[in-house]
């Protein structure tokens, strides 16, 4: 692979919401997780392990656990200005969103085991959780990239805290690991459009730190509004 089949790859890849019931070939899954074993991590910790879900009363075990977590963000967003609230909670106060991973043939559970951050000396310097955090986003972004390779789509669905204590249990995960994110893996259901994103002129410095692209906080709270209403052709939640 060049550059240019690589830089192909990552604007392939797209978030998907609704998947067709059409099964993953194993071949698939198997070589997507290959490839995020892979992955970088300080010191070579490796603290990922993965949970393959494929069961249909295990995957809506955990979309329950995550809408009834959910009912807290329902709230917060709530509390915010509705032009920069998450477009699926922008008409949404008591409200909770479809579930996406009951619609995904297969769900990978990305787990860290936080005891791996004694392998690096930045669990001398940082907080240990997030050396492990920061090591388990790399593995979460090859699983994403290697499910576009295969043709197929992926959402990255973030673990909360809540979620972790209630989805925990269904999965018989040990206490001491940590549930970081969950890749739900499926062929789109419809053709996701090519999202928006900032020009490398806006973000790239030479040198030093050009100020005249420094942004304000005006500036970045106009980019934010701006950024949800671009960002809500994303979300086709609804069937058809």
């Amino acid at each position: 692979m060049n550059i240019d089949q690589f830089l192909e790859l990552t604007k392939k890849r797209r978030s998907i919401r609704r998947f067709k019931p059409d099964p993953i070939p194993d071949e698939y899954i198997e070589k997507i997780l290959e490839a995020a074993r892979w992955a970088m991590s300080g010191a070579n910790g490796q603290p990922w392990e993965f949970i393959v879900v494929k069961d249909e009363e295990t995957k809506a075990k955990i979309a329950a656990a995550r809408n009834e977590a959910q009912r807290l963000t329902i709230a917060m967003e709530a509390s915010r200005m509705p032009e920069m609230r998450q477009p699926r909670y922008r008409e949404m106060e008591h409200t909770i969103p479809k579930s996406i991973l009951g619609d995904a043939p297969v769900i990978i559970v990305i787990c860290g085991d936080p005891r791996t951050a004694q392998a690096s000396v930045l669990s001398r310097l940082n907080d240990r959780r997030w050396v492990v955090d920061e090591n388990i986003a790399n593995t979460t972004q090859i699983i994403h990239l290697a499910a576009a390779a295969c043709g197929l789509g992926s959402q990255w669905v973030t673990i909360d805290q809540l979620s972790e204590t209630l989805i925990k249990p269904i999965l018989g995960v040990p206490p001491i690991l940590r549930l970081f994110s969950m890749a739900p893996i499926g062929y789109p259901a419809y053709e996701p459009k090519s999202p928006y994103r900032r020009e490398l002129k806006e973000i790239v410095h030479y040198k030093k730190y050009d100020m005249t692209r420094y942004r304000s906080h005006e500036a970045v709270q106009d980019f934010i509004r701006d950024l949800r209403e671009e960002s809500k052709r994303a979300y086709p939640l609804k069937q058809g």
